[in-house]
């Protein structure tokens, strides 16, 4: 039988290196289409380069929408490892289907392949359930807090590597990513716990689970949507930065491929020290509520003042961006698990990542529209987003004292 530990070093390096499959285009997609060679992909149908991008930017978040809403739930009832498995086969398939669309220079291969990769890559909620569920055994926090500074690690190894495989061609960045996806898999198969279905019922059929078991019906329990509208609001204002700070680079700068990676560097490193350093001591001297409260509000300022720095003072800003993301993604997960944890776990964290996928999805289409004005424009919106969702956390403590309480016991 596997320990506990083993189990998390599986997890934490299958999130690395999932994560890493994922992150592997986001510096290679905004330079193909905003400064690469016209051609049948690049000009679709005769449509803006811009707007060809959102859509490609929206699709993939949306599979990642639809695929978490029931992934989790899935292997809550299924069993971990085999539904994680399967889904990263999938995926694996859909970055080759990505790779041969980008060689034939066919746009709606690559916008069905980049859906389809989504769909499959919403196993993310299956990771972070396994992390979750070696409570007590590892602290849920402590494990939380690793898996999230393993994600950035990915979204660290990611954009570097694609940015330096970009100059063997986009197809081959997408090639790497069926690789490292596939090797997720095989890791999975050797390396996790045989499958012990957390809640079984022979009465209840695919599609059932799907239907009334998704992460998505959670917005029903009112404790629940309290903090998933902060978490809704909060995650649109951090899509808008990362999909849309490359435009930014791009657009003021010139920024080739390596250097956006390199101020990808910057932030996720940031995002990793503070996940695995600074968050147990933050939490013991501000208290969970406060400190979510102040990353989000420090964000959202850093955001709004962004579109106004130099090309070196940015990097001291992606520095402050990377610590006021970590903060919030290092408490907010494990808050809502201990809370809710009766619901599932994987349903839980399912929620989260259809949430991040939902405003992904909302953020590209919204974002690119707003970025025909301006790219700049698009990150004082996702400033303007973290505030706001800071200035509904307040509000939740300040009309509603007994709200912690109401969570706890729905």
């Amino acid at each position: 039988m596997l320990s506990p530990k083993t189990t998390l070093f599986a997890v934490l390096l299958v999130t690395t290196i999932g994560t890493a499959g994922i992150a592997l285009p986001y510096p290679v997609l905004a330079p193909l289409f905003l400064d690469g060679p016209e051609n049948a992909l690049t000009r679709f149908m005769g449509l803006p380069p811009k707007l060809l991008l959102g859509v490609l930017l929206a699709l993939f978040p949306l599979g990642l929408l639809l695929g978490s809403s029931v992934i989790g739930a899935l292997s809550d009832q299924y069993g971990r490892r085999r539904t994680l498995v399967i889904t990263l086969v999938l995926a694996a398939a859909g970055y080759a289907l990505s790779a041969l669309a980008l060689r034939w220079e066919n746009y709606a291969l690559f916008a069905v392949a980049r859906f389809i990769t989504g769909l499959c890559e919403g196993n993310i909620a299956i990771a972070r359930a396994m992390a979750a569920d070696l409570h007590p055994a590892i602290d849920r926090t402590r494990a939380l807090s690793l898996a999230m500074a393993c994600a950035y690690a990915g979204w660290l190894l990611g954009p570097l590597t694609g940015g330096y495989l970009a100059a063997a061609g986009p197809a081959t960045v997408f090639w790497a990513g069926a690789l490292a996806v596939f090797a997720c898999a095989l890791i999975s198969r050797l390396l996790m716990p045989a499958d012990e279905p957390l809640n079984t019922n022979g009465n209840t059929s695919f599609v059932q689970l799907v239907r009334t078991k998704n992460s998505l019906a959670l917005w029903r329990e009112p404790a629940i949507r309290a903090l998933a509208l902060f978490n809704l609001l909060f995650t649109l204002g951090v899509n808008a930065f990362y999909e849309f700070y490359p435009f930014w680079l791009v657009e003021k700068f010139a920024f080739p491929p390596h250097q956006i990676a390199w101020n990808t560097v910057v932030v996720t490193g940031m995002m990793i020290a503070t996940s695995v350093v600074a968050i147990p001591a933050l939490k013991r001297r501000y208290g969970t509520q406060r400190l979510v409260f102040r990353g989000a509000l420090g964000l959202g300022l850093v955001l709004v003042l962004l579109p106004l720095a130099s090309a070196r003072g940015s990097a001291a800003l992606f520095v402050l961006i990377g610590v006021g993301i970590a903060t919030v993604n290092g408490v907010f997960p494990a808050m809502m698990s201990e809370r809710f944890e009766h619901f599932g776990q994987g349903r839980v964290m399912g929620l989260l990542t259809a949430n991040f996928c939902l405003t992904s999805t909302i953020i590209a289409l919204l974002g690119s529209s707003v970025a025909l004005l301006g790219s700049h424009w698009t990150l004082i919106l996702g400033g303007l987003l973290c505030i706001a969702s800071a200035a509904w956390l307040a509000r939740l403590q300040r009309h509603s004292e007994t709200w912690p309480q109401e969570a706890n016991a729905q």
